[in-house]
């Protein structure tokens, strides 16, 4: 893992925050600094590969198949890269558990990964966030939410409110003292306020379920 890209200025954008939403400024005196930590990747491929693999699974059983898919690849050094996957056989593939929407998700990640119609680490640098997730979610198994947590944890960018995400949701509920779960629609109105740093309003609420007693 490796710190929140450099050119993000945490106390800036904490300090945006604390005078937009005085609610959400409390939450982040509660839960101190901001720590979010994106991984290291090697390449999108990587990235979206490893998060196809962790969908509706937990964590620890993900991470096992993870590991079984990689280890399927001697020498590949982690995440084998798209040409390898597309040379291994089903059977192959099934024996790491990975299940056959999975599958059908990952090869045909590894047929635009080829034929360039998934944007490598440096080209989605220069990429908007909606245009990357334009071009992920034309992937096989990728939707939003999957291209947001992409444009979050792997390429550090400080705009992104998963709106529909469920944990994202239960902390907004317990932050803003809701009666009910939130709808997306209601998330993404208040994160209007927290524009341009909405990554940062995203990281605290997730911690929301953590210090609330």
């Amino acid at each position: 893992m490796s710190p929140l890209r450099t050119d993000l200025d945490a106390g800036r954008a904490l300090a945006h925050l604390r005078s937009a939403d005085a609610e959400l400024g409390r939450l982040i005196d509660a839960v101190g600094p901001f720590r979010l930590e994106l991984a290291v990747e090697p390449s999108t491929f990587a990235s979206l590969a490893e998060a196809i693999i962790y969908q509706q699974l937990s964590p620890k059983a993900a991470a096992t198949i993870f590991g079984r898919f990689c280890a399927l690849f001697d020498g590949a050094g982690g995440c084998p890269a798209p040409e390898r996957v597309l040379a291994a056989g089903d059977e192959t593939l099934r024996a790491a558990g990975i299940s056959g929407p999975k599958l059908r998700a990952l090869r045909d990640l590894a047929e635009r990964s080829v034929a360039g119609e998934v944007p490598t680490l440096e080209e989605a640098g220069a990429m908007g966030d909606e245009a990357i997730v334009a071009r992920l979610t034309e992937v096989r198994g990728i939707g939003r939410w999957t291209a947001e947590m992409f444009l979050i944890f792997t390429l550090g960018r400080p705009d992104v409110l998963p709106a529909a995400d469920y944990g994202l949701r239960r902390g907004f509920q317990v932050t803003f003292v809701k009666p009910a779960l939130p709808s997306p629609a209601e998330v993404a109105e208040r994160g209007v306020w927290w524009a341009p740093y909405r990554t940062v309003a995203s990281w605290y609420l997730w911690r929301a379920l953590e210090i609330a007693v």
